[in-house]
């Protein structure tokens, strides 16, 4: 695990130095803010359209293969930008070609990879991998956005594509080295007489194709639960680079120095907040809930900061909310399906969690326009606490209706058992 937590950390570093070199090389190439946002679009865009299909390859395939296969890649396709970027060939067509390879590949690397993590642990210990995985993101994020100026400013674009590049393929010669946890206990073994025929259930679960994935998805409320959470909390608020942004060289004024701030604090927020959902045993839907509504009920306040020290102030706890927030998310993800049905799981949530990402920057942006920012980040903030609030109040009521003592599922399947008996 610790082997795979640098070569995580080198990944995500190189990954965020090449996506944040990318939009300085199509703005270099265009000059355009249009055509910048259209490479992150075409990039994102295969994650709506075939991460249900990437999801149900990773549950079909060796890991580990997977996983190294997806990140050597990934590397190819770095050194192949780097290469056309030394020579002068790269232009805005190709440029948007590899990036939508790039998102092909990513379709199956993001659930292989965040699976691989779990396997290296016994079972207590999968909320902490998790956890340690949001950590190395946070962290590598941030590296990765202050090594992209290091090495465009020193060594030009190709040597931040081709960092990338090298740091996939370091990630893709560890992964053979890593060996999966062994069960936290191993009782004596007995030879069966028989071998018995798997469940009905097993068996179709196994086959079951990437759209099948979909539906056992929407079958589980607490998972559409989170879907739900996830994308109102995405459209009117966390995406905080665009609204702080606007709040920050707007109403307060600020400049450069104070942007670098608070996305300082927001970077720090995030790395406190991983660290604290790492020590999570057992997170629930409820617990998520809970932290997007502190995240809400911060953000209002933020929208209403008189200065930029005050607004610092509210962005760190907002931060370590939200990233709580998102590792507590993940482990529910991660370890509430059958574990032969996570990869679907998870790559259905990428086809989710992509809508939200494409729509959300244009609901914000009309928001803004309509209300102002801090208008948008405290009717946003309102909107989303009312959200969790009216859910957990019909929660309530649904159960109230159901009876006045609710038996746990295991009394039910107890009391079934002896009524059939019976």
């Amino acid at each position: 695990m610790r082997w795979w937590a640098v070569a995580n950390f080198v990944s995500n570093a190189g990954t965020w130095m090449q996506l944040t070199v990318q939009n300085l090389l199509v703005l270099q190439i265009t000059g355009s803010a249009a055509a910048t946002g259209l490479s992150v679009s075409i990039q994102m865009a295969p994650g709506l359209l075939l991460g249900m299909a990437g999801g149900a390859a990773v549950d079909r395939w060796p890991r580990k293969l997977t996983a190294a296969v997806a990140q050597a890649l990934l590397g190819a396709v770095a050194l192949v930008t780097a290469v056309l970027v030394a020579l002068g060939r790269l232009d805005l067509p190709v440029l948007l070609a590899l990036a939508a390879v790039t998102g092909l590949i990513a379709t199956v690397d993001g659930p292989a990879c965040a699976l691989l993590g779990n396997d290296l642990v016994r079972a207590p210990d999968v909320p902490s991998a998790i956890g340690v995985g949001s950590l190395v993101h946070s962290a590598g994020r941030l590296a990765g956005a202050a090594l992209a100026g290091v090495a465009v400013g020193f060594l030009g674009t190709a040597a931040a594509y081709a960092a990338n590049g090298l740091s996939f393929l370091f990630v893709a010669c560890v992964i053979p080295f890593l060996k999966a946890a062994r069960p936290a206990e191993t009782p004596h073994r007995v030879e069966p007489a028989a071998a018995a025929p798997p469940a009905p259930e097993a068996v179709a679960a196994q086959s079951m194709s990437a759209r099948e994935g979909l539906a056992f998805f929407m079958r589980r409320p607490r998972l559409v639960a989170l879907a739900a959470l996830n994308g109102v909390s995405a459209m009117f608020g966390r995406n905080y680079s665009l609204t702080l942004v606007v709040l920050v060289t707007g109403p307060l004024a600020g400049d450069a120095g104070s942007l670098s701030k608070v996305s300082t604090v927001l970077a720090v927020g995030g790395i406190v907040g991983a660290v604290v959902g790492a020590r999570l045993r057992r997170p629930s839907v409820r617990m998520v809930a809970v932290l997007n509504l502190a995240g809400a009920l911060l953000q209002v306040l933020a929208g209403m900061a008189p200065s930029l020290l005050v607004l610092l102030v509210f962005v760190l706890p907002m931060a370590v909310a939200e990233s709580v927030g998102d590792t507590a998310q993940s482990t529910v993800l991660q370890t509430d399906p059958p574990a032969d049905m996570r990869g679907r799981v998870l790559g259905a949530w990428s086809s989710i969690r992509t809508v939200w990402g494409l729509a959300a920057p244009l609901v914000l942006g009309l928001f803004i326009e309509l209300a102002g920012v801090r208008g948008m980040l405290i009717g946003g903030g309102l909107a989303i606490a009312t959200f969790v609030v009216a859910g957990y109040l019909l929660k309530g009521r649904k159960a109230r209706s159901g009876g006045l003592s609710p038996l746990p599922g295991a009394a039910v399947a107890a009391r079934a058992r002896l009524s059939t008996a019976a």
